[in-house]
């Protein structure tokens, strides 16, 4: 069950890479694209090694993205709230602020579960945690990801 687990993490972990490379991407027409192109590309680079030997290196890089991404996530609740464009529990994918909002939770949410499967010693909870979460993850950011391009991209806000 083990093997399966680990193979389910890796799987969910390369899924999350390519969603943070598809992220980073698009964030280069973006106005702030200094802020958020770092914090996707970081995030794309953790998921995707995982499972290479360079587990203290992944760590360092991980905790760096945890604080990039709550750095931005405080600075688009606090950009929301001052200039009143939604709410805070707001899922109006047209808006850019709601956006950026799911972006810095998605990198922050992935890399918290890279850093549980990174612990020593391995916590048994820690790991089902994140062997569990990450489908969970892949499937949340996929599936609204998905109907926002489907059905909500051409009523965009910049």
């Amino acid at each position: 069950m083990a093997a399966v687990s680990n193979l389910s993490l890796r799987f969910c972990s390369m899924l999350m890479a390519f969603h943070f490379a598809l992220s980073a991407y698009f964030q280069l027409n973006d106005p702030d694209w200094y802020f958020w192109f770092p914090l996707y590309a970081v995030a794309c680079v953790v998921n995707l090694v995982n499972g290479v030997k360079t587990e203290e290196k992944r760590r360092k890089i991980a905790k760096f993205a945890v604080w990039l991404g709550m750095f931005l996530f405080i600075k688009v609740i606090i950009e929301d709230f001052v200039d009143e464009i939604t709410g805070f529990w707001s899922f109006d994918m047209r808006e850019r602020v709601v956006r950026e909002k799911l972006g810095s939770g998605l990198v922050v949410g992935s890399m918290l579960m890279q850093l549980e499967s990174l612990a020593r010693p391995p916590h048994p909870s820690c790991t089902q945690v994140a062997k569990l979460g990450m489908p969970i993850l892949v499937g949340i950011s996929y599936s609204l990801s998905l109907f926002f391009f489907v059905f909500q991209h051409r009523e965009m806000k910049f």
